[in-house]
């Protein structure tokens, strides 16, 4: 990296890379131990790193050039520069494997845009966790380093999210959607067909999940699987467990809000298979429309959405060449994942970007996702 070389005067050891990611089916079902299709992006973060004697450490930010010192022996979380925490939180965790014999001089730089819902913090946390891991000669495997980001997200960032993000940065694979189950941790590729694409619609929303929003709608799904293991004839242990069909029968005996929160991630996990079976069947027509109900259920039950996020799928499905639409990722604001033809890309572009321009009179950015290997070492 050359802005490294010019920070530190020298090159670096390792430099690690860490892709961002889309969410295609399955909401927020990560941490009720369902399931979910994602895909690793062509968007991703690049983190180097150098050895330095003594404990003392630096890490900039590539982008902005801004600078932490810390020891590498005692990460703690700032008040102020908070994107460090990430880094902070992984470097944590893999000092409770081994206590780092040396400091070293950081930096990362990447290409996906913050708060666009395609986890820029889950590719920050993956590639210095694999450099750190490289540089250390640590032996981490992909399960425990996927943990250790979800552990700084919670401890260092307070965001209690789920194994998504990174889970699907890790175990990316080029022309495949990642098919993720959140209770046994198991992984399966699914391809995706030819003749579509990806189109992500960034609506430069906000996108703060730290504010509370998140946290909240997990604790009702927590408070919902515990009402349901008290009525059901079954063991429930999270919402996975529970049926659409069992929702129905007990959601007027639950308070109303935390009901239509559980109703979400429970009809996501029955997309999701069903998606799976749809794409096998080369069925796109019918995964799109998984992607419309999904969005739906964001807008009703989660209440995750929001007007700017509405607007683009709402002027998707009535764009020719649009298969499917939904937000992706945590919600409240970021980007919407559109499932299009590859041959009329150029024109979906153009409508949904007028079509949001019109109504919220402001500018929607839109690219092309291609699925992409996950996680790397580059160098060292």
């Amino acid at each position: 990296m050359k802005k490294f070389q010019e920070k530190f005067g020298r090159a670096p050891d390792v430099v690690a890379y860490a892709p961002g990611r889309v969410e295609i089916l399955g909401n927020h079902t990560d941490y009720n131990e369902g399931y979910v299709l994602s895909a690793a992006i062509n968007f991703g973060t690049y983190f180097a790193v150098a050895r330095r004697e003594g404990p003392a450490s630096r890490l900039v930010a590539g982008d902005v050039m801004e600078e932490v010192a810390f020891e590498a022996d005692n990460p703690q979380p700032s008040k102020d520069r908070m994107w460090s925490n990430y880094v902070k939180g992984v470097l944590s965790g893999l000092n409770a494997i081994q206590k780092p014999a040396h400091g070293f001089d950081a930096m990362f730089l990447g290409n996906i845009p913050l708060g666009s819902g395609l986890s820029s913090s889950a590719a920050l946390e993956v590639s210095s966790g694999f450099a750190f891991a490289r540089l250390y000669g640590l032996s981490v495997g992909n399960l425990e380093m996927a943990k250790i980001g979800q552990r700084a997200e919670h401890d260092f960032a307070g965001v209690k999210c789920g194994l998504l993000d990174q889970f699907s940065s890790i175990n990316g694979k080029k022309d495949c959607l990642v098919w993720s189950d959140f209770r046994t941790y198991d992984v399966k590729t699914e391809k995706l067909g030819e003749d579509v694409c990806f189109l992500m619609c960034n609506t430069n929303a906000r996108h703060a999940l730290v504010d509370g929003a998140y946290n909240e709608r997990r604790q009702r799904c927590e408070q919902g699987a515990a009402f349901f293991a008290s009525v059901l004839d079954h063991p429930v242990s999270a919402l996975r467990d529970v049926s659409w069909a069992e929702w129905l029968d007990y959601k007027d005996e639950m308070d109303e809000i935390t009901a239509k929160r559980c109703a979400h991630p429970i009809g996501e996990d029955e997309r999701v298979l069903s998606g799976i079976d749809m794409l096998r069947n080369g069925n796109l027509k019918g995964f799109g429309r998984l992607m419309f109900e999904s969005h739906d259920s964001s807008r009703n039950y989660f209440e995750n959405s929001c007007p700017e996020l509405d607007t683009i799928v709402d002027a998707a499905q009535a764009t020719p060449g649009v298969l499917g639409a939904r937000l992706s990722g945590g919600g409240f604001g970021g980007s919407v994942v559109v499932l299009v033809d590859k041959e009329q890309v150029a024109s979906v572009e153009t409508t949904l970007r007028n079509a949001y321009a019109h109504r919220h009179g402001s500018r929607c950015d839109t690219r092309v996702i291609t699925c992409s290997d996950g996680a790397r070492i580059v160098k060292g």
